[in-house]
């Protein structure tokens, strides 16, 4: 029984590992826009960040973003700048700092802070007096920024 309770307690360890290892979004240091280090510590999936770009509950960076490698994408968007060859353009800590809040790296930029959980401006509290209270969750999950990160690193010319 000891045995079981010990493997058991290594497994939900190895499992919390990555969780304990996540940087929080009020703990993201950029410099210059840029945050150098993984906010998991888990390389990112790029097949994941092709789905969360692709998905409207999650990312939908197509939504204003046009990229020549995903063809099908229904209805992409032409507000923003086109997506090919980012990798060329920008270092993996640029593109971390852009996806994560791209406000650091481009001033009045329109495109959400993806990664970030204060600082909100609440206008349903002077219209509708039903602002969500307490600290907002980001937008996307720290590895969640790692995968589309890592698709975007796909993308050369």
């Amino acid at each position: 029984m000891t045995r079981q309770t010990c493997l058991v307690a290594a497994v939900a360890l190895s499992l919390a590992a990555p969780a304990l290892a996540e940087t929080a979004p009020k703990e993201v240091h950029f410099d210059a826009g840029k945050i150098a280090d993984s906010l998991t510590g888990v390389p990112g999936d790029p097949a994941n960040g092709v789905k969360v770009m692709t998905t409207n509950a999650l990312g939908n960076c197509v939504a204003c973003h046009t990229i020549a490698a995903l063809p099908d994408v229904q209805f992409p968007g032409t507000i923003a700048p086109a997506l090919d060859g980012a990798a060329d353009r920008w270092t993996e800590a640029e593109l971390r700092g852009i996806v994560s809040n791209a406000k650091m790296t481009f001033e009045g930029s329109f495109m959400p802070a993806f990664y970030k959980t204060e600082g909100y401006i609440r206008p349903g509290d002077g219209y509708t007096g039903k602002a969500a209270e307490g600290e907002l969750p980001p937008i996307l999950t720290a590895q969640q920024v790692e995968d589309v990160v890592a698709y975007l690193l796909t993308l050369k010319e």
